[in-house]
Parts: structure tokens; sequence; C-alpha cells
């Protein structure tokens, strides 16, 4: 057998038991014998001279060494894809998948156009779009799983690279003539004394007003709380209350006189940034570069171009 394969068979059956923390179990999911999985894995050790994993009664935990491992596993895959997605395009075969993960804000309305109007100029390319909290992002990011993941964070992260930075302060949001909409900022306080709806407790949204009301000794009580956010920006049409969002999640709305955009007067609420993220030294393929090209300017808004 060719030692290349080998070592690829040993890679491969190592990123499982890494994943699942069990070779029992990656012996089920990739339908081989245990004592295969078993004999690769000490293969690779032996070979390295260093344990690759720690274990335990209760599963398989990676060491240091079994880290560095599965990041450089990880790349080669990656890279590997790339190659196989950038000798097509020399071909003339515009063909591939891009995966992206995204905060839900941005997956309503900005991604869906966005993706139609690349593949008016690109038909042979899908697209695969998960929604997901910032820390699920960040962890598909890092298993290679994405190609891009695009969400809203107010901190540098380890191991990714950001190819795209700008403020997206978090603003209140109420239908034209609202007291809300009246001036160009409102304090906090004053925000909560209107019937606010807010997302769940794992965005960057709802984690930053927490912390920005305790801050002030506010008490936050929300009649409304969604983890949709249509849902949310549906109650502010209303005119039953007030949400708050960054203006990307709601241009369609504004930009239609629909709904109205305030800055809240609190820097907590200021400091937030919206990112668009890859695997730090990874390359990505051609086509994504090019998606990336079409996208970035989408993301540029000023507040002032706003009705």
């Amino acid at each position: 057998m060719n030692p290349r394969h080998l070592q690829e068979t040993a890679l491969r059956y190592f990123q499982e038991v890494a994943r699942c923390g069990s070779i029992s179990q990656a012996a089920s999911n990739l339908h081989v014998a245990t004592s295969a999985i078993s004999r690769q894995i000490s293969g690779l050790e032996e070979n390295l001279g260093m344990a690759l994993f720690e274990r335990h009664a209760r599963g398989m935990n990676l060491t240091a060494a079994g880290e560095l491992l599965l990041a450089h596993a990880r790349r080669s895959a990656l890279d590997a894809e790339r190659t196989l997605h950038d000798i097509a395009a020399l071909q003339g075969l515009q063909t591939g998948l891009i995966r992206i993960a995204s905060s839900e804000g941005l997956a309503a309305q900005l991604l869906p156009q966005c993706i139609a109007q690349f593949r008016q100029k690109n038909q042979g390319i899908r697209f695969q779009l998960d929604v997901l909290p910032p820390h699920q992002i960040t962890m598909l990011l890092l298993s290679g799983q994405i190609d891009i993941g695009i969400k809203f964070t107010q901190t540098a992260e380890k191991d990714i690279k950001t190819l795209f930075r700008r403020d997206a302060p978090v603003m209140a949001l109420a239908v034209p003539g609202h007291p809300v909409t009246r001036t160009e900022r409102i304090s906090l306080k004053s925000l909560l004394a209107h019937p606010l709806a807010l997302p769940g407790a794992d965005t960057t949204v709802r984690q930053m007003m927490d912390v920005a009301c305790s801050a002030q000794n506010l008490s936050l009580a929300p009649v409304f709380s969604s983890n949709h956010m249509q849902s949310l920006h549906q109650f502010a049409l209303s005119g039953a209350g007030v949400t708050v969002s960054a203006l990307l999640s709601a241009r369609h709305l504004i930009e239609q006189g629909l709904l109205q955009a305030s800055f809240i007067h609190e820097r907590g609420l200021l400091n937030r940034q919206i990112e668009v993220q890859a695997l730090a030294g990874r390359r990505l393929p051609s086509i994504v570069r090019r998606f990336l090209d079409d996208l970035l300017p989408q993301l540029e808004i000023d507040p002032q171009a706003l009705p």
C-alpha cells in the first residue's frame, strides 16, 4: 500500500477520534474496526514520539501535540480543497460550494440578495448558509467546516483572520414618528421606558444590553423576546414598541421608510463591530475570494445616508 495513502488514512482516523472523543464512536462513524483506528493512532504517536491523546475512562482528549496535529490536518485538507477549486477554475469549470455561517441579522435579507446576484454570473456555484450564534461560527471556522464567518463581535479571536471589520453599534428601531426616533440619540434610561423587544441571550446585542443596564443599575424587562430577528422587526413595525439591532440588519426596512433608527447614548452599546472572518493561515479558494469582492462593498453603510 502507498505510504502516502497510509498517512492520509491515519490523519482521517485521527481527526474523527479528535472530533468525537472516542475510538469506538469514530470506528462506528467511519464503518471500520476499532482495532484499525487504534493501530493508526498508535502509529502516528510512535512516528511523532509523542502522545496525541490523553486517555480517560470517559473518552479521549487531545494533548498539546494533538492540538497542533489537528490544526495541521485541517489546514492540509482545506488547502487540498482550495487547490482543486483553483484547478477547476483554470479549466473554465465554475463549480463549487461556498460555505458561510452568519449571524441572523445578516441572513434574512443581505446575504440572500448577494448570493442571488453572484449566482447570476456564476450559475455553477452552490452556497450553504448556516445561521448561528457567534461562538458557534468561530467553532466552525476553527474546524474547517465553513469558508467564511460573518458576525457581530467585540473582541479579536485566536487563530481567526479578520477580512473585513466595520463599526456596528446597537441602534434603537421604531416606526417613524415614535418618540424614540424624534432625536438622533436616546439615553438607555429613556429607551427602557418604552415596550422593548430583544433577541436571545446568546446574541451580542442582548449581552451588551444586559451589561449596559447592569452598569447603570437599570432593570431590563423586555415585553417580547425572540431568537428570530424578523419577529422583532415585525413587533417594531406594528408600532407596539421598540427593538434594537445593527443598521445592517434592518437596512432594507429603513430604506423603505418603514423604520427609523436612533443611536443609544451608551458607550458600551457603541463598541461593537461586524466582521467577516476566515481561518488564519488558510488561503481561500478563488471562487470564495470573488464572492467576497462582491459582498464586502455591500457591508459598507453610512448612517447619515439613510432616511
